[in-house]
């Protein structure tokens, strides 16, 4: 097997697939042969370890020793190995390092640690706050207060059972009755409203279904990574995709132990970078999963105007209803109070409770004579101010939780005095005070907060609430000011050329909002603002039955970016939008008349009048549109990083949030998905072209390549972005393609190449040499990529 293996220190290109039940490794070995004619050097895996059965996506993993049996067990991930060598192609799979799944009946450590408590070998995987409940782990897993439920919980020999919920009861305690049994035990199932302000484990996010795992401990590093080391060590898998590492103790020292661990395979760590925010460059990664990617190739095709256009647009028609005056940074704050006072409250808690052990017992007088409430205040202040995910030094905290923010969140406190709460918890974020166990644990408690909390206040709230222009509410994004010059992006392209040349970028993905091509379709909004008026107008001349304004916004631009589809996708994605929203409904808090009412205006027509208007508005821009797809797909492909091919997007490919975007993958005949808006077409040959010479010319986008912006002179230069890639290839695409139509057309622009013959990589016989006109250049397609003729 060794002979046939390719040379997996970096990919060229990888493929995305999301391995579930319904596409498992077999399912996956026979779409081989196609991605491997693709063009691409690897396939790029959702978790492949042990999982809650059922389970679409793998994230809640519950055995980390074992390959998930449902996909086909560690033979048929073996298999899938051998198969993919036979074709030429390395594995990359994605791990999940920050939890397992909350469900003790199928997590093995989870169940020991239950029964055995907080002496079980494996207590030290969990992190569980054990004295913060007595010393019982609290289980929100009950329907309503245990008085209520109290009839429907039963042992059962050595098993203590609740509908289908199983947990194990602590030895020779079956036969007491159910209040001194469930006293007995080393855990306590409770109500599952009181996770919100009671839980004493840390979960992902908001989610009480997956508690955190300490990986900072090396034993459970080893015991929770030994199959992934195998598999890497044995050649099944080439590289590793880091699944959320913001949630762990120290990130950068995980990824030094997993970089050790793993003799420096190729990862990427799935970090959101926020505006300006550069990776550390002390993490042993070749990058990020390429958020930063998807939003600078996305900001090229917006039209900074027609955005602020459409933002004011929007403010008339649907923010005096909801979030009271649609500013970004506005609504990112109040969506990170809400956030932060209730689904994480119960984290504020802990947070606070460990500041407050702190300053109690510290030998420094400025510490002391802090009240809870005061250092409450003063976290919640500072953590709500943040403009990244978190700090990872006390260095970096300084900048992180800034003296401005500081400033800030003294005015929070009616009297002076104690605001000083303030400065003490800044300071002790800053290592002032010392450097012991409890001043890191209060560091690390505030940093895993504060991701927590960045992730659930922009990305599921605040992202559902600002909503002038859908496709800018994307993950890594910035909505308040989406747009991308040529200059940034080039400059952008440069540094991560320099400094992370084998970095991972993305378009689509499995968390994306919305796939790329809805959100290029989006994207045309932005050169006719005026039009998209005349859509909303139709809300107040149709009498439709309309929700709300935010909402059915939202839904009509919905209906724009998806184009014809099942009704039911689009209700699906707008129930998960007023509820994720959380304005008049919510997870926890349904308001069924309301979405009844949402459910009422999709069906109707769908979203009524100004949905058939939005539609119609769809077919008249569908050239650039196009030109838009094309666009991003080339650009992506050609320009610094590995780009990842989310299933299916190598044909037009039209999804919506998840799970819509996680649906099994169908390679037929053809060669695609299908079925997602599209026969492939154009799209599929860009793909095609750039894979192909992406394998075929590796040493021209690797990390000894060069990026050089290439301009365009003329009347229409800015809406040609050219670059260079080692003075090989050029990839060259038409931006804001409707306001150049609008302006009359490329005219006489020009692009000087650079010296030398360049044939048409897609169009055989088709060559240009020095000065080009842009017009001829476009003659058939928005998009041209050329590769130099050898002299």
């Amino acid at each position: 097997m060794t002979s046939e293996r390719p040379d997996p220190a970096v990919p060229t290109a990888t493929y995305r697939l999301q391995l579930q039940p319904d596409f498992p490794f077999q399912a996956a070995a026979e779409a081989v042969p196609y991605l491997a004619e693709l063009g691409v050097s690897h396939l790029h895996l959702s978790p492949v370890l042990e999982a809650v059965p059922g389970s679409a996506h793998g994230y809640d993993v519950v055995d980390p020793t074992r390959v998930r049996e449902e996909l086909g067990g560690e033979e048929g991930l073996r298999e899938l190995s051998r198969t993919a060598r036979r074709h030429g192609l390395g594995l990359v799979v994605d791990v999940v390092p920050n939890h397992m799944a909350m469900s003790p009946r199928h997590n093995p450590a989870l169940w020991e640690v239950l029964r055995d408590g907080p002496s079980s070998r494996r207590a030290r995987w969990f992190d569980i706050d054990w004295e913060a409940q007595g010393g019982q782990v609290l289980l929100p897993v009950l329907g309503g207060p245990l008085g209520e439920e109290a009839g429907r919980l039963k042992a059962d020999g050595d098993v203590l059972r609740y509908y289908d919920h199983a947990f194990p009861l602590r030895e020779g305690t079956a036969s007491l009755p159910l209040p001194q049994l469930l006293d007995a035990q080393w855990y306590r199932p409770v109500w599952w409203r009181l996770a919100r302000t009671e839980l004493n484990y840390r979960r992902f996010f908001s989610i009480s279904e997956l508690i955190g795992v300490r990986v900072e401990d090396p034993e459970v590093f080893e015991a929770t990574h030994a199959k992934i080391l195998e598999l890497l060590h044995e050649g099944v898998v080439d590289g590793l995709r880091v699944d959320h590492p913001d949630g762990l103790a120290d990130p950068g020292a995980y990824l030094r132990r997993l970089h050790e661990a793993t003799d420096g395979r190729w990862t990427v760590v799935e970090k959101i970078l926020a505006d300006g925010e550069a990776l550390p460059s002390s993490w042993p990664v070749a990058g990020t999963t390429g958020y930063d990617a998807l939003r600078h190739v996305d900001g090229l095709f917006l039209d900074p105007g027609g955005f602020e256009e459409l933002a004011d647009r929007y403010r008339a028609h649907a923010a005096p209803q909801t979030d009271r005056g649609g500013d970004w940074d506005a609504t990112v704050r109040r969506a990170a109070y809400k956030v932060l006072t209730h689904e994480l409250a119960t984290e504020l808690d802990r947070l606070t409770r460990v500041a407050g052990q702190l300053c109690a017992t510290a030998p420094e007088t400025a510490l002391r004579d802090r009240a809870p409430w005061a250092l409450r205040t003063a976290l919640t202040e500072l953590l709500v101010r943040l403009k990244v995910y978190r700090p990872y030094s006390p260095e970096d905290a300084a900048t992180v939780v800034s003296e401005e923010a500081a400033a800030e969140a003294r005015r929070a406190f009616a009297v002076p005095e104690e605001a000083g709460a303030v400065d003490v918890v800044r300071d002790l974020l800053l290592g002032r005070y010392g450097d012991g166990p409890a001043y890191v644990e209060f560091r690390t408690r505030f940093a895993q907060t504060a991701s927590a909390l960045r992730a659930k206040s922009v990305e599921d709230t605040a992202f559902y609430r600002y909503v002038p222009l859908l496709s800018a509410t994307e993950v890594g994004g910035e909505p308040g000011g989406p747009a991308v010059e040529p200059d940034r992006f080039h400059a952008y392209c440069a540094r991560v050329q320099r400094d992370w040349p084998a970095t991972g970028t993305v378009l689509s993905t499995h968390d994306a909002k919305r796939s790329a091509d809805v959100r290029a379709a989006l994207h045309v909004l932005t050169e006719c603002p005026q039009r998209w008026a005349d859509v909303v107008a139709e809300a107040s001349r149709a009498g439709e039955a309309v929700p709300d304004g935010q909402t059915a916004w939202a839904a009509w631009q919905t209906v724009f970016g998806l184009g014809p589809a099942e009704e039911e996708r689009v209700q699906a994605a707008l129930l998960k939008h007023v509820r994720e929203a959380g304005l008049f409904t919510s997870w926890t808090e349904q308001e069924p008349p309301y979405e009844e009412a949402v459910a009422r205006f999709v069906t109707a027509g769908p979203c009524g009048v100004p949905g058939r208007k939005a539609a119609r508005l769809r077919e008249a821009l569908e050239p650039y549109i196009g030109a838009n797809v094309l666009g991003a797909a080339l650009v992506h492909l050609t320009m610094p990083g590995v780009p990842d091919v989310y299933q299916g997007t190598e044909r037009e490919y039209r999804a919506l949030v998840d799970p819509d975007n996680r649906r099994p993958p169908r390679f037929g005949p053809d060669g695609g998905d299908g079925g997602d808006g599209g026969d492939g077409g154009e799209k599929e040959a860009v793909t095609r072209a750039a894979l192909a010479l992406r394998a075929r010319r590796p040493e021209v986008f690797g990390a000894t390549a060069s990026y050089e912006p290439l301009a365009a002179e003329g009347p229409a230069a800015d809406h040609c972005l050219a670059f260079v890639r080692s003075g090989t290839v050029v990839t060259v695409v038409t931006r804001l393609s409707l306001r150049l139509a609008e302006a009359g057309g490329w005219g006489d622009t020009r692009l000087p190449l650079p010296p030398g013959r360049w044939a048409d990589v897609r169009e055989s016989g088709r060559e240009f040499e020095g000065d080009v006109r842009v017009a001829e250049l476009f003659a058939a397609s928005p998009v041209a990529l050329l590769e130099r003729v050898p002299e």
